[in-house]
């Protein structure tokens, strides 16, 4: 069926004259939909990247990151997921649903730490593992526990057994260690003192599953406060989709654990820039017409300027810190 569809693309493309560049877009995006769900990925990337570097307006480069991701996604490569969802997001960041996929992503990356081998270059052969006890402080000091954890005898953590449910039969596949090693470099997170390198892998890796952790939980708290904004505007399905969200992202973030002084913290921390003036104008769905390098600008190059931005104030020192976005 995609071999069809993708020679009816192929020759429609041939027909189409070279100043309908809308058309030949839309043809574009077919062709490369279609080879990816034929397994020949890099030809689809190949289209999606000549397709980003024509890009004109907000409109065009939205629609490119939607196809990559969604090549990526049959690629199961969890690291682009996230680079395309941070720069979706970049452009939309009142886009609940762009949130909700990337508190997803985070949540893949996170299950895929257990098996997880780090460099000896790095730290020790990696081990089972299961988070210890953490906890943040707010700004006054306050200690807030963020979960209960599992130690020797006790009964297993939720984060513990988050990671072990990706173990079973029905698992979904997840990337190699070796892209979940990449993002991790790519994001600094394998970047340690002297200190930290003479640290077991256990201890490293209970860390990164606390980091990314929190960085699924918030996410999911942002798409759910953007959902519940948009709530009482919607109607039929709409609402109806907006409601089963709301009920995923629930039951997503009680199965990470954390308790609800956290959350109510994560809350308050994703939630500050919420404010009417912003959402109309995000909701309006103004397109910016602007050239390819000007678009570039508008999204966040690394993962590190992204995650400083929306979860810098979630600090891996142990505090919380609330500023203006």
């Amino acid at each position: 069926m995609f071999s069809k569809a993708l020679c009816e693309y192929s020759d429609c493309l041939l027909l189409l004259p070279a100043s309908n560049i809308a058309m030949r877009r839309d043809v574009q995006e077919g062709q490369a939909r279609c080879l990816s769900r034929l397994g020949r990925h890099k030809e689809a990337l190949d289209i999606a990247e000549k397709m980003r570097n024509s890009a004109t307006n907000t409109d065009h480069l939205t629609t490119v990151l939607n196809l990559q991701f969604s090549i990526y996604q049959g690629l199961e490569n969890v690291e682009k997921k996230i680079m395309c969802l941070q720069q979706l997001i970049c452009l939309h960041p009142f886009n609940p649903w762009f949130w909700k996929l990337l508190a997803e992503a985070y949540m893949s990356l996170l299950q895929n730490l257990s098996s997880l081998v780090i460099p000896e270059a790095n730290l020790n052969q990696s081990e089972e593992v299961c988070v210890s006890t953490s906890s943040f402080k707010t700004s006054t000091g306050r200690e807030i526990n963020l979960q209960s954890h599992r130690s020797d005898g006790q009964k297993e953590s939720p984060w513990f057994s988050l990671v072990a449910e990706t173990n079973g039969e029905n698992a979904v596949t997840c990337p190699s260690s070796q892209v979940v090693k990449e993002f991790l470099y790519t994001s600094g997170e394998l970047e340690q003192t002297d200190k930290e390198k003479s640290t077991d892998s256990k201890s490293w890796k209970q860390n990164m599953l606390k980091k990314v952790g929190i960085k699924a939980c918030a996410s999911f708290i942002r798409a759910r406060l953007l959902l519940q904004l948009t709530q009482s505007r919607q109607l039929s399905f709409v609402l109806e989709n907006n409601r089963k969200g709301q009920k995923e992202i629930d039951d997503k973030v009680a199965l990470l654990g954390f308790d609800e002084n956290s959350l109510l913290l994560m809350t308050k921390a994703m939630g500050q820039d919420l404010v009417p003036e912003k959402l109309k104008e995000e909701f309006q769905g103004e397109v910016k017409c602007i050239g390819p390098s000007a678009l570039s600008s508008l999204i966040t190059a690394s993962v590190m300027e992204f995650e400083i931005k929306w979860f810098g104030n979630l600090q891996d020192d142990g505090t919380v810190e609330f500023s203006a976005m």
